[in-house]
């Protein structure tokens, strides 16, 4: 990708109060803390849409992730990515809900991330440039895969899907 047509991220600092922008190679390169939405896509019966990254994402490629997810470009906000990222990889519109603000860290590759959650039964079409494979799995089942195997689902869903579950389970 020439740096012409390179994505423009956000880099902000631990208070995600944005210090410049910088292409897409960089903040990755350099790993400067920037910002991300993932989307926890629920069918009615409860079951979670879970995604398998392609083999030549960058990034964790051929892992289980959330839903959907991806990165706030520059001087867009967590909301306005959050439906479109939805939309451009599962084809999917539908009203999210915005669950919770995580602070950049290792976990989540230096991604202020905010997590959103929705409900919908409509038919999938999803983008094969960015998902391998698409499953609905309950949430037990999913705790027991990442218990069993945890590599092979990213770090960011991990943390992302364990605050879900203690969130669950205190209500």
């Amino acid at each position: 990708m020439n740096a012409e047509a390179e994505e423009l991220f956000d880099v902000v600092d631990e208070h995600d109060q944005v210090v410049r922008q910088e292409r897409r190679s960089v903040v990755h390169a350099q790993k400067l803390t920037h910002r991300a939405v993932h989307v926890f896509l629920f069918r009615s019966d409860g079951h979670l849409l879970i995604h398998k990254r392609t083999d030549h994402k960058e990034e964790f490629p051929g892992v289980w992730t959330s839903s959907a997810s991806g990165h706030v470009s520059a001087g867009e906000a967590y909301d306005e990515t959050a439906p479109r990222e939805l939309e451009e990889e599962l084809g999917v519109v539908s009203p999210l809900q915005r669950l919770h603000k995580f602070a950049a860290s290792p976990d989540t590759c230096m991604e202020h991330t905010v997590l959103y959650r929705t409900e919908c039964d409509d038919p999938i079409n999803f983008d094969p440039h960015e998902i391998a494979a698409i499953e609905y799995v309950s949430t037990d089942e999913i705790a027991a895969r990442i218990k069993n195997q945890p590599a092979v689902f990213s770090p960011a869903f991990r943390l992302l899907f364990g605050w879900y579950m203690s969130r669950e389970s205190a209500d």
